[in-house]
């Protein structure tokens, strides 16, 4: 251990930083006053939504490199003032786990394979499909011959991490296609 000078005792940084409490300069260490956070290194920060439950805390997600570095808890946010529940702060794990899917899979029916799909072909085949589930299941009248104009072949599940403008939205676009069926989970 190596011997330390008279200097150097707490009692004496205390009375010489002015630090009478002892609780700023006279008892931080060289290593402690070294150490910077893993958020200061950041080349920006994006706010967002934890994707967990229907609460909506907010998040400020750390990003460097365009790679998520940190989420911590917003304390601008009205609902959760910078505080996050345990799976809203493991957060940042779920967007960098090694096991996180990126590529879009698809199996085909009655197939046993999984095969990767480009985005844009994915999303012709959702639209393909929401479009002839619509055509073919069109009600435009019942039996009475009472006007519907509606499909009962589509109906949309909303999620807990929706805002409002994306509910209005989804709601709007289903309604034009003639869903009846919209519904949102994020009921408390």
């Amino acid at each position: 251990m190596a011997s330390r000078s008279f200097l150097q005792w707490p009692v004496v940084r205390q009375l010489s930083t002015g630090d009478l409490l002892g609780r700023g300069p006279a008892v931080t260490s060289a290593k402690t006053k070294a150490i910077t956070p893993r958020t200061a290194t950041a080349d920006r920060v994006v706010q967002s939504v934890c994707p967990y439950c229907a609460v909506g805390c907010g998040q400020r997600v750390y990003v460097k490199d365009e790679k998520v570095v940190q989420i911590e808890g917003d304390p601008d946010s009205p609902i959760s003032r910078g505080r996050l529940c345990p799976k809203g702060s493991a957060s940042e794990q779920l967007v960098n786990s090694p096991g996180r899917q990126t590529k879009v899979l698809y199996r085909a029916p009655r197939s046993t394979e999984w095969e990767h799909l480009d985005l844009a072909t994915a999303v012709d085949m959702v639209a393909d499909r929401f479009i002839e589930t619509r055509r073919r299941t069109w009600q435009q009248e019942d039996e009475q011959g009472r006007l519907l104009r509606r499909t009962m072949g589509i109906a949309s599940l909303g999620g807990a991490t929706l805002d409002n403008e994306e509910n209005y939205l989804i709601k709007k676009l289903f309604t034009a296609a003639g869903a009846v069926q919209t519904e949102n989970q994020a009921r408390i």
